[in-house]
């Protein structure tokens, strides 16, 4: 998942005064139930929502689904692992030839806001509008397995399809892969497999005013104001198992200081009472809510959420050997850094120890490197000794970026490692320029990165993948490692290919566990993430996966 989102670790918890999922206390006291109804506010420190789904990298669960469905969508609940269910599909897709051709078949009576069919075809084009270079920006787990090396620019370049997507007939959309994939059905849920009526959305702000198949269409927007969104009459919350549609009307603010979004749902008046705060609690937010009774019972909390990590560079200097990138297990102290990110470890969440993260199905529990979480200095020591390095490390790099509390994150990484003999300048960068030094460079100035990463879909693929596969060095990729090791790319594609869900597990663990051996990063903590919302919005739940709140279910209490 893109950092902006899930790289923020100071969205800490409150578990010591709100255990997770607690339900509002107007709802809990029976002042109310939950009806069919009402206006759902929605506050976001954004200047917009995206909603188009070629450049939207929206989760499921979150704003994208108010307006568009999928092909496929996910069943959250708390206490649950996340299931894929059908959402415009009949079923969550036929695979065969071994796992690279899919079959979908398409729900009868789904329309579009103007009450037209979805076709097949509309979906065909939703995925070619994704290719073209104007609609970047999107999740793209679909593109190189529709078309390797990207050779497909769009339908807007001469009008051309993209043969391997067939549509035999209105109701049927078969994919043929490049090669076996036995997560295509999960990748179907990502934005860009919402329909766009053929022939439609050539215009740039196409997604101000985007062709509805879900609850709600788009009656106004106003970049860096709001949003107005009512209810699309063609949609039936019948066949729609999913997505509950309770509010009459979401009306979303733009723009919104997450201090005084705070505030405001603290206070708890007026409209607020109908409103959800969009940013996560901070560390500051939190200690106001603890003084309050009211907003701790609306607090709400997720099990776990992004991996925060420390990448090390396995081309840089003493870093390629990884006996020396062994040391960093033992030299880093987690404890500090889960001080460091909210003031304490029930706040910041749990101490980590593998990349695949809680909540993701097949997941195994293990610590190849196992000591206490203020870590062990002195056996940081003998590991570099024994690597040839009785004197330590010095002038290493750290990058990290300039926002949230990422410096004092950072600090309480650089103030460990020294306690080892490793000595690290602290580079601070913002977001934009972080982007384009770190990620985008062929040969960027780093020793080691801070970061988080919570995955797209709850897979562990999208754990590892895109973190560790070669091809995602540079170029905007997140692979801050720079690992290249062909016997890792293999595994990916070895996992990815394995279409029985309990074998591609098995396969993911092991490949967990070989980076691990291999010390390329080192876990830090799971993040949690709390959110606020007003007294008489109800449904306010977050499962396992994702850490976020599932926006298909809000009703308010009436």
């Amino acid at each position: 998942m893109k950092r902006l989102i899930a790289g923020v670790t100071v969205a800490a918890t409150l578990l010591t005064a709100c255990g997770a999922n607690d339900k509002p206390a107007d709802q809990a006291g029976g002042a109310g139930t939950i009806k069919a109804g009402g206006t759902l506010y929605i506050l976001s420190d954004a200047a917009g929502q995206q909603y188009d789904p070629a450049k939207s990298g929206s989760l499921v669960v979150t704003g994208l689904q108010f307006v568009h469905r999928r092909l496929t969508s996910w069943q959250v609940a708390p206490g649950k692992d996340t299931t894929i269910v059908p959402d415009l599909a009949t079923d969550t897709g036929k695979a065969s030839d071994g796992g690279k051709t899919w079959t979908f078949t398409l729900k009868d009576n789904v329309k579009f806001a103007d009450g037209t069919p979805i076709k097949s075809a509309d979906v065909k084009w939703g995925l070619e509008r994704s290719f073209a270079s104007a609609f970047s920006g999107g999740l793209t787990y679909h593109k190189d397995l529709l078309s390797p090396g990207l050779a497909y620019k769009g339908p807007y370049d001469g009008g051309k399809e993209l043969d391997t997507i067939e549509t035999p007939d209105d109701k049927t959309i078969i994919f043929h892969l490049a090669r076996p994939y036995g997560d295509w059905n999960w990748v179907a849920s990502t934005p860009a497999f919402a329909p766009v009526p053929k022939g439609k959305g050539a215009e740039p702000n196409y997604g101000e005013h985007a062709i509805a198949s879900g609850p709600y269409t788009i009656q106004k927007y106003e970049r860096g104001k709001g949003a107005t969104l009512v209810r699309n009459q063609y949609w039936s919350a019948t066949e729609d198992t999913t997505r509950k549609g309770y509010p009459d009307t979401v009306e979303w603010q733009f723009g919104q200081q997450t201090d005084v979004v705070s505030k405001r749902l603290i206070a708890d008046t007026g409209n607020d009472q109908n409103a959800f705060g969009v940013s996560f609690a901070s560390p500051a937010q939190l200690a106001q809510i603890q003084g309050n009774a009211s907003a701790k019972s609306r607090l709400v909390t997720s099990e776990s959420g992004a991996l925060a990590y420390l990448a090390l560079n396995t081309t840089r200097g003493k870093l390629t050997d990884p006996n020396v990138r062994k040391a960093f297990q033992y030299a880093v102290n987690k404890a500090a850094y889960q001080v460091a990110s909210a003031g304490s470890a029930q706040l910041a969440g749990d101490v980590a120890t593998t990349l695949i993260t809680p909540g993701i199905a097949g997941r195994e529990q293990f610590d190849l490197y196992p000591t206490k979480p203020e870590g062990d200095p002195d056996k940081a020591k003998q590991i570099l000794a024994a690597a040839g390095l009785p004197n330590g490390l010095d002038n290493l790099v750290l990058a990290t970026k300039n926002e949230n509390n990422y410096p004092e994150l950072a600090a309480s990484i650089q103030a460990a490692l020294a306690r080892a003999n490793i000595k690290v300048n602290i580079k601070t960068l913002e977001s934009d320029t972080y982007t384009e030094e770190i990620d985008t460079k062929a040969n960027p100035d780093y020793d080691l990165t801070l970061a988080s990463w919570q995955p797209d879909i709850p897979t562990a693929n999208a754990n590892l993948q895109p973190l560790f596969q070669s091809t995602e060095i540079g170029g905007g990729g997140v692979n801050e490692s720079r690992l290249n090791d062909p016997a890792v790319d293999k595994g990916i594609t070895d996992a990815q290919a394995t279409v029985d869900p309990a074998d591609a597990a098995k396969k993911w663990v092991e490949l967990d566990k070989k980076l691990m051996a291999d010390s390329v990063v080192v876990p830090l903590i799971y993040t949690r993430n709390s959110f606020l919302h007003g007294s008489k919005v109800g449904n306010v739940t977050i499962g396992r996966f994702p850490a976020y709140v599932d926006y298909r279910q809000f009703g308010i209490i009436q």
